[in-house]
């Protein structure tokens, strides 16, 4: 993932907490000598007080294919896009050009963490990731206790394998036009605002976080 400077984050609190607020991506295993990369999207959750770059948890069915090219290389990617919307040409022309002059363009943000992959099949450790799963998605509970041996769900945990993806690195990136001028991106703002679309309120947010103008005056 190319990064431009204008486009990393300010610190690595913008994404934490960005990374706090989404729980859904995609884990990238490579394949074993002669198969393409494995790529299984999966909710996990994700502690930042764990470990150097912190932890993210999840649990795959065992007859999940990848789980032969996971053990045999345990170095993973897990990667998760979201608040990414479409930018129409006219929208970024330089504020010297005509409209279609303007180049478009992709708004998104992404963090890729580097994790090694621990595979966990002891039931017992596998009911108490689960809760902590759980802990996670459900707050509000609803759900029985995971234990293992024990109904409900301790008879369904040997249908499944548990993961602890220690996170090594951290890439992260911010694309919203922190390096166009400010008439662009003012008028970038005002078609967000205006158009509406899915992603399109985020979007919005993220650009003027970056500028340091959220929440707008009123």
């Amino acid at each position: 993932m190319l990064i431009h400077p204008w486009d990393a984050p300010r610190d690595d609190s913008e994404w934490r907490r960005w990374l706090g607020a989404h729980d859904f991506g995609q884990l990238a295993v490579n394949g074993l000598p002669g198969d393409p990369p494995h790529v299984q999207p999966m909710h996990f959750s994700y502690d930042p007080d764990e470990g150097e770059h912190g932890v993210a948890l999840a649990h795959l069915a065992r007859p999940n294919p990848l789980w032969p090219a996971l053990e045999a290389a345990p170095d993973v990617l897990l990667s998760v896009v979201d608040d990414y919307v479409y930018i129409p040409g006219p929208w970024q022309a330089p504020p010297d050009a005509p409209p279609d002059h303007g180049t478009p363009t992709s708004f998104y943000a992404a963090v890729q963490l580097r994790c090694t992959a621990h595979v966990i099949d002891d039931p017992v450790e596998k009911a108490a990731l689960l809760n902590r799963q759980l802990a996670h998605f459900q707050p509000e509970g609803g759900s029985a206790t995971a234990t293992a041996d024990e109904a409900p769900y301790g008879r369904l945990l040997p249908g499944i394998r548990g993961l602890r993806l220690e996170v090594t690195s951290v890439r992260a990136k911010f694309k919203y036009a922190a390096h166009r001028p400010e008439e662009v991106q003012d008028r970038i703002v005002a078609g967000l605002t205006t158009r509406g679309s899915p992603g399109d309120a985020a979007a919005r947010t993220h650009q003027l976080n970056r500028r340091g103008i959220w929440p707008p005056a009123s």
